[in-house]
């Protein structure tokens, strides 16, 4: 089945069958995620921020500030959320 047909299908769901597919998606996700390979260079990184986080040496913000932070930078500015679903239509005005 093509994504396009997927999406289709999914958008005959109403809201909780919906729901609960996502659950399962990110069920499924959480239990295969072990098996994700992680790239050396990004094991690196990782492997350095830890160090300077464990040294002291990285400042540390709180989600509080971060998100007065962020919610100040773009007071005033629509945000607009893209996904692979972007470019598609109204259900109802789908051939």
């Amino acid at each position: 089945m093509r994504m396009n047909e997927i999406v289709k299908e999914i958008d005959k769901l109403d809201l909780s069958e919906k729901l609960i597919l996502v659950e399962d998606i990110w069920d499924g996700i959480a239990i295969h995620n072990a098996e994700l390979p992680m790239p050396e260079w990004q094991k690196a990184e990782l492997d350095k921020r830890y160090s300077a986080y464990k040294e002291g040496k990285l400042k540390l913000h709180d989600c509080e500030g971060v998100h007065e932070e962020l919610k100040n930078k773009y007071k005033g500015n629509e945000i607009v959320i893209h996904s692979v679903f972007d470019n598609r239509q109204d259900p109802k005005k789908r051939p």
